[in-house]
């Protein structure tokens, strides 16, 4: 695999990880199966509503909080087990939890962020799991501000790996383009509070 990135971070997209009548069947399964709700959050000093629909779910002891939001996982479902486990086996990694949004339109968004909250350790690993329609993931470095673009399509692997997260921010900008529904899952490793 190539690395993305020239530098500070490691950034690997993996193209039709799923086949286009598997990602299909995962795409119908996740949207009929996952608890989609609204969330708000605490954003420049007020609360706002989130531009997706989220969802968190994995080990009982893996909640996250981010901007002023404590997620509490919901119980694993086969559905998103079998997808964590297929990408454990083969890149040996270990994951205890899964976000996941819903881009009802090109309307919804990502805001530009970097994943550095401390209960996701130093350096995490991510792998993040697209399906439905095709969206950009613009990634900003920090400090020389250069910009790589990437086109998630459906059934696309991108995994996150090294100092990316200390070096580079990344966003899913809103689009005037005509877009479906896209539902994108990042599954993470949450390092619990007595391990800090």
């Amino acid at each position: 695999m190539n690395n993305l990135l020239e530098s500070d971070g490691e950034l690997y997209l993996v193209k039709g990880y799923y086949s286009a009548n598997d990602a299909q069947q995962l795409f119908n399964t996740l949207l009929q199966s996952l608890a989609w709700k609204e969330e708000k959050i605490f954003l420049y000093g007020r609360w706002v509503k989130v531009p997706r629909l989220m969802c968190w779910y994995g080990d009982k002891e893996a909640s996250y909080q981010y901007s002023g939001v404590d997620h509490q996982p919901l119980p694993w479902i086969e559905p998103l087990l079998c997808l964590k486990q297929k990408i454990e086996l083969q890149y040996q990694c270990s994951f205890n939890s899964v976000m996941a949004n819903l881009y009802r339109n090109g309307a919804d968004s990502m805001g530009c962020h970097a994943d550095d909250e401390k209960e996701l350790g130093k350096n995490p690993f991510i792998a993040s799991l697209s399906f439905g329609e095709e969206r950009l993931l613009k990634f900003r470095h920090y400090q020389n501000k250069q910009i790589v673009n990437v086109m998630l399509a459906h059934g696309d692997l991108l995994l996150m790996a090294g100092e990316t997260q200390h070096h580079w921010r990344h966003e899913l900008p809103k689009t005037k383009k005509n877009k479906t529904e896209r539902i994108n899952l990042t599954f993470r490793k949450i390092i619990t509070q007595t391990a800090w």
